[in-house]
């Protein structure tokens, strides 16, 4: 199991929210491709990059993904607002290792099997989840469908891997939701990415147990005891 550190897009800086409000923001970091190269220097391989703005259609920081996916030593994993193949396409041309797709992907499964048919092995499937149901257009929109369903219609598709996000504990370091990832493995054969609430190493290993191959951490990795610059000597490798 890897851990990989997230860097969400907002305004042109790498932001985190909690419980993923926008009038929550946790950390505000004003140069985002620097910071990329900061967990490149730590020892990260994977980078988990999702634009804020064009998830909600609030703007775009497309410039900035692609910054840092041009940079060495690292496959990055891109999303927000990817809802047609032009998009799609745009940030795999940049050099993503995958698509992050979720809102236009779980409200419309044959457009899911279809862009995985036209990139095989490079578009990632992205289930956010509150409670037990899924959350769309950028954790805006609630009432999406259950979370077994959604991570379901991937089966048999040719994905890079699927990605849930427990967003009711998003940035808060209170631990996993367990539960949501122990769902998530029995739904699926891919290879399971899994973000929210992971705090210490103890969290790893629970989600390690459950059979999670990445971890995306934000947060916790941004924070922690004034001075220590965060948990990134405890969780990176």
């Amino acid at each position: 199991m890897i851990v990989v550190p997230a860097i969400d897009l907002r305004d042109g800086c790498c932001v985190q929210l909690r419980g993923g409000a926008f009038d929550d923001e946790l950390v505000r970091l004003h140069d985002p491709v620097e910071v990329a190269r900061s967990w490149r220097a730590r020892g990260a391989t994977e980078l988990h990059v999702v634009d804020l703005d064009a998830a909600v259609g609030g703007g775009s920081n497309a410039p900035l993904a692609a910054a840092i996916c041009a940079l060495d030593g690292l496959d990055v994993h891109v999303g927000g607002g990817l809802r047609d193949g032009d998009s799609v396409a745009a940030v795999l041309e940049t050099g993503a290792r995958s698509a992050l797709v979720g809102t236009r992907a779980v409200e419309d499964v044959a457009w899911l099997a279809e862009i995985a048919a036209t990139y095989p092995g490079r578009i990632s499937l992205a289930v956010d989840v509150r409670g037990t149901r899924v959350t769309t257009h950028g954790w805006t929109s609630a009432g999406g469908p259950d979370q077994s369903e959604a991570i379901g219609a991937a089966i048999g598709l040719d994905l890079f891997q699927v990605v849930v996000t427990a967003v009711d504990v998003e940035g808060t370091r209170d631990g996993p939701d367990l539960a949501l990832a122990r769902t998530a493995r029995g739904a699926t054969d891919h290879r399971l990415g899994y973000a929210g609430g992971v705090g210490t190493a103890a969290d790893l290993a629970a989600l390690r147990a459950c059979g999670v191959d990445a971890v995306v951490v934000g947060t916790a990795l941004y924070t922690g005891a004034p001075g220590d610059g965060g948990l990134s000597e405890e969780l990176l490798p």
